[in-house]
């Protein structure tokens, strides 16, 4: 189990109402509470609690309309979106309590201070390398829409410039990060036909492709829904049409692809994670058609050049540059 719900479970007494637990891992925790309910915005945690208990946990980037009697919060990376989910939850249950759980090494003391806006927070245990702090909701905020904490920039493009928006929690969120810059200089002779791309964050390569490439059919996926729903809001403001679907990983993507784009992710909340692209470089070629290409940028001491060729065929550098190398192998 989670070290954090196991520091709730130490405090199970103060948990037994209409609990909404924000952000919980995907563990057995809904198993251990039984009138708690789950919002979750990664899909494959919420595809794992909604095999285990149907029906007890909300997907999505709003907070679920129901009356809690009280809410645990579980800190995410993002400190804007501790921030929303903060604010959020509080705006929707005035004068209940509200908890926010976290590992110390994720910054739950600093994280804790964000609850003093709505009444006098305070530590209630410290176990398990995490920390369970609460405050009552005694100054309940304005409900806030979360389009209005979207962060909007342009990249400049050859095509002019392309407008990027996007929300908290999502990574890179309000800049471009160094890898998708690298990877957008390098977008030529791409396949016609479907492209995807995958763990699309705010939504940038999908956008660029889809401008330059208008007639091929573009499908953006990433496993978070915040990230989907930027990438939605960077669509609609360069007026573009793509297909945009939450998913948890490749496992997830349409079969018979011409391209897979990505600027794959190798961090999950504090921890790092390779799973999602290493799962990625095993099954492209399952994805992609005959001639199907996958091209992607990596920090340049990841080692996947030797993964590509095992799994997919030849793979060529084509381009290096600020720490990062642009990969790029067809399937045969």
């Amino acid at each position: 189990m989670d070290p954090r719900s196991e520091v709730l479970l130490r405090q199970a007494e103060l948990f037994q109402g209409n609990l909404l637990l924000v952000g919980l891992p995907a563990d057995d925790l809904l198993g251990r509470l039984p009138n708690a309910h789950g919002w979750c915005w990664h899909a494959g945690d919420q595809a794992a609690l909604e095999a285990r208990f149907p029906e007890r946990s909300q997907f999505g980037v709003n907070v679920p309309e129901r009356e809690f009697d009280a809410a645990v919060i579980f800190l995410p990376k993002s400190k804007d979106l501790t921030d929303y989910l903060l604010n959020a939850v509080a705006a929707r249950l005035p004068g209940v309590e509200l908890f926010l759980v976290g590992e110390k090494k994720g910054g739950i003391e600093s994280a804790a201070k964000q609850m003093i806006p709505f009444g006098k927070p305070r530590k209630l245990d410290n176990a398990r390398h995490c920390q369970l702090w609460q405050v009552t909701v005694a100054n309940a905020p304005q409900a806030v829409e979360l389009e209005s904490l979207a962060q909007a920039f342009e990249v400049p493009l050859a095509e002019g410039p392309l407008k990027v928006v996007s929300l908290p929690g999502v990574f890179s969120h309000g800049r471009l990060d160094r890898g998708t810059e690298l990877l957008l200089e390098h977008l030529d002779k791409l396949p016609s036909g479907h492209l995807l791309d995958f763990g699309c964050g705010a939504g940038v390569l999908g956008a660029a492709v889809k401008r330059r490439y208008p007639h091929n059919t573009v499908t953006m996926l990433d496993v978070d829904a915040f990230a989907a729903a930027s990438s939605r809001l960077t669509l609609a403001a360069n007026g573009l049409e793509a297909e945009v679907l939450t998913g948890d990983g490749i496992d997830a993507a349409p079969m018979g692809l011409n391209a897979i784009l990505s600027n794959p992710p190798f961090h999950v909340g504090v921890h790092t994670d390779y799973f999602a692209t290493e799962n990625l470089l095993r099954k492209a070629a399952k994805h992609l058609a005959k001639g199907g290409e996958l091209r992607l940028v990596a920090n340049s001491f990841l080692k996947y050049q030797p993964l590509i060729e095992e799994h997919l065929g030849v793979c060529a550098v084509k381009a290096e540059g600020n720490g990062f190398r642009i990969y790029r192998a067809k399937r045969g």
